[in-house]
């Protein structure tokens, strides 16, 4: 992958997105998603939605999504029309899965984890199921990213993106215990949705290839990427999902919020830590620069 230039959205209505999975509480770094998020969408007079990816049911911790709610709410986001949950569109998923199967597009795959040793979701698959299972039993099914040849895109911060899809192979958009896969779920969720910008961390970055392959293979609309340096603590390791949860944080609503502005390097005026959060969200909203982040490697939480 590389990035040289970058591009700004074009002015518009946008509709943006938070797609939150409810392993978890909120913590530092989807709440700095979100807030990135919610100002671009805001910014620009468009629409905010909320999704819970909550496909997964075996990860998933009683009350997390309750608790992600509540916790936004609290901080004084907002957004447009119902929450929308991952688990009621199953039908959605079957469909789309169908029509790659009929176009030859996706096809089974009985490999286990233990038959691809260390290869995993991002790892390239080599293919050994493309002409047919080695086995019987369940199988998970697999799409043929390679038969939707994609050129480089702009990212909106990482400028030119382009990723070798020999280095990926093809990924599962269905499981073999019948879930459906993420990288399949969240192109036809976006979709549906009528997303237009997606904002989320650079860990997702490679993944854009799978979703733009399916886009394509669809016949589905690509939304403009944004993918954000990603939170670190203060050594440079990645902030793991358990760290820095919001109800470790000290301090008000509006003192949270002015801290995660602060670390997305909006510079917000320290007066603004005690205002009323409405007001510091006026601030926000009209003072957002993504631009801001366009040099910056990492955002270290300390």
């Amino acid at each position: 992958m590389t990035g040289t230039t970058v591009t700004d959205r074009p002015e518009g209505p946008a509709t943006g997105r938070f797609a939150p999975s409810p392993t978890g509480t909120l913590h530092l770094g989807s709440l700095a998603t979100a807030t990135a998020s919610f100002l671009d969408a805001r910014l620009h007079g468009g629409r905010w939605l909320l999704r819970m990816e909550d496909l997964d049911r075996a990860r998933e911790v009683p009350g997390a999504a309750a608790g992600i709610l509540g916790d936004l709410e609290r901080l004084g986001f907002w957004w447009d029309g119902p929450v929308v949950y991952q688990s009621q569109r199953h039908d959605l998923y079957q469909q789309a899965v169908a029509a790659l199967e009929a176009r030859g597009l996706a096809y089974p795959c009985s490999c286990t984890r233990r038959d691809l040793g260390a290869t995993d979701d991002l790892g390239g698959y080599p293919g050994t199921c493309r002409a047919g299972t080695r086995r019987s039993g369940p199988t998970a099914m697999r799409f043929r990213a390679d038969l939707s040849p994609l050129g480089p895109f702009v990212d909106r911060l990482q400028g030119p993106v382009e990723v070798d899809p020999s280095a990926l192979g093809d990924p599962v958009i269905r499981r073999r215990d019948g879930l459906y896969a993420y990288q399949l779920a969240v192109v036809v969720d976006d979709a549906a949705q009528g997303v237009t910008d997606v904002m989320r961390g650079a860990d997702l970055l490679p993944s854009s290839y799978w979703q733009r392959s399916l886009q394509r293979a669809l016949g589905l609309p690509e939304p403009r990427y944004a993918h954000l340096p990603l939170v670190c603590e203060p050594g440079g390791a990645k902030l793991s999902k358990s760290a820095r949860a919001l109800a470790r944080q000290d301090g008000s609503p509006s003192e949270q919020i002015w801290r995660v502005l602060s670390l997305l390097r909006q510079a917000p005026p320290p007066e603004l830590a005690r205002a009323p959060l409405a007001e510091l969200w006026d601030w926000a909203i009209g003072h957002w620069r993504l631009g801001a982040l366009r040099t910056v490697a990492s955002l270290p939480a300390d």
